[in-house]
């Protein structure tokens, strides 16, 4: 059965576990600048999620957090005169940055609505772009081995408070794409977890996520979950309106399931460079009409007694071009259900994130990584990895920005330990 939920496994037993951190690598003790901003749409002046903010002729990069915010540290060996912002929908911007450290500042993208001279509806000729997308990913991808420096993040909330929150720089090995994912690997350099001591916030539930998605979900690369024959034959697909990104047009393709199968299919959007039919997004969600098969994808393991019932299962998968290469850029999954015991009154709902971004690549990797340190697919990733204690944890490392709200989960939880 084609199914992507089976090998990603995130276990919420909430427990202390040890620090971990990877000898293969040295710590980050170079100087390094910080560029600290915010981003946002220069008409609406909404907060833009999810951007991508780099440095021109470098692998450097990081995104823009739910609320638009940033923060991009810059080696001071790196010559960086500007730094780019990126996303789908609007014209990239190019700000000149100094050497000095920076204080937060605004940045504006402008939106950019790109029509087609003719509004091409056929679903036949969606799917045949979708197809030649996927025939050119060979040649669309790194075609050579690469090394990644990601930053990966994990929180479970119960209703809105956060209740776990667990953070790591990962080390991601990946093949060229014209191989599978089968020698891809992923090891956590270092981590850090803050769970809650509650003992009615501990859940026991198997369900997606865990740093091993950075190797599981770059579909792209892992056709099996929507881009090989068979999944591509079980949906049908319609051209929806197009969008710019990096200044260039994307053919926005959304598809649903066409037929009936003994497990759970997916809704979303494909977004594809109308000139190298590179994917450059990915946007998914599990189809949930049928609860039962949907169950039986995403849930691994159940205490008896408890009833799980999912509301909503998303993914977003980006990409990054550079010199006409695509690489994998950044990987999000959320899952929100409810859990509730069948002697009790009430019911409780949860949320559980996990995101991954890309910060640093090497082109030209000595080696993988090896087996014995590389994370398992069916490992549990907040049993490996220490507490919040040290304010300047991460050094010269880029992260995802943490929210408002995330700060001040973190100082409420550790409130609970004093």
């Amino acid at each position: 059965m084609k199914t992507l939920f089976k090998s990603l496994i995130c276990t919420l037993i909430l427990i202390l576990g040890a620090s971990i951190q990877s000898e293969a690598f040295a710590s980050v003790a170079e100087d390094y600048i910080t560029v600290n901003g915010i981003v946002k749409d220069s008409q609406t002046k909404k907060k833009v999620e999810y951007a991508t903010i780099s440095i021109p002729g470098t692998t450097t990069s990081t995104i823009s957090n739910v609320d638009g915010e940033f923060s991009l540290k810059i080696k001071s060996s790196v010559e960086a005169r500007e730094l780019v912002i990126s996303h789908v929908g609007y014209l990239s911007s190019h700000i000149s940055i100094s050497k000095s450290e920076q204080e937060a500042k605004t940045y504006y993208l402008s939106p950019n609505d790109y029509v087609l001279k003719e509004v091409i509806v056929q679903p036949a000729l969606a799917r045949s772009i979708v197809e030649e997308a996927v025939s050119k990913i060979e040649a669309n991808y790194s075609p050579k081995s690469n090394m990644f420096d990601c930053f990966y993040r994990e929180t479970v909330q119960k209703g809105k408070r956060y209740i776990q929150i667990s953070e790591a720089i990962l080390n991601l090995y990946k093949e060229p794409y014209t191989k599978g994912i089968e020698r891809d690997r992923v090891r956590i350099f270092k981590g850090r977890k803050l769970v809650s001591p509650n003992q009615k916030d501990t859940l026991a539930v198997k369900l997606m996520g865990g740093p091993y998605m950075s190797v599981l979900l770059d579909v792209a690369k892992n056709k099996d979950i929507l881009l090989d024959k068979e999944m591509l034959s079980s949906y049908e697909y319609t051209m929806e309106e197009p969008v710019n990104l990096d200044n260039r047009q994307q053919y926005v393709i959304s598809f649903r399931p066409a037929v009936v199968l003994p497990y759970a299919l997916y809704f979303g959007k494909y977004y594809i460079d109308k000139q190298s039919l590179a994917f450059t997004r990915i946007e998914f969600s599990l189809d949930l009409r049928d609860r039962e098969k949907a169950i039986s994808q995403i849930l691994i393991k159940k205490p008896a007694g408890l009833r799980f019932k999912p509301l909503d299962v998303n993914f977003l998968i980006t990409y990054k071009v550079q010199n006409g290469v695509s690489y994998i850029n950044y990987i999000r999954t959320e899952s929100q259900f409810n859990c509730d015991w069948k002697r009790r009154l009430f019911k409780s709902k949860y949320t559980v994130l996990s995101e991954v971004v890309a910060t640093e690549r090497d082109d030209a990797p000595t080696e993988s990584i090896p087996y014995k340190e590389s994370f398992k697919y069916d490992q549990t990733f907040s049993d490996k990895v220490s507490s919040f204690t040290d304010e300047d944890f991460w050094g010269g490392y880029n992260i995802i920005a943490p929210t408002e709200s995330l700060m001040d989960g973190v100082k409420k939880l550790k409130k609970q330990y004093k």
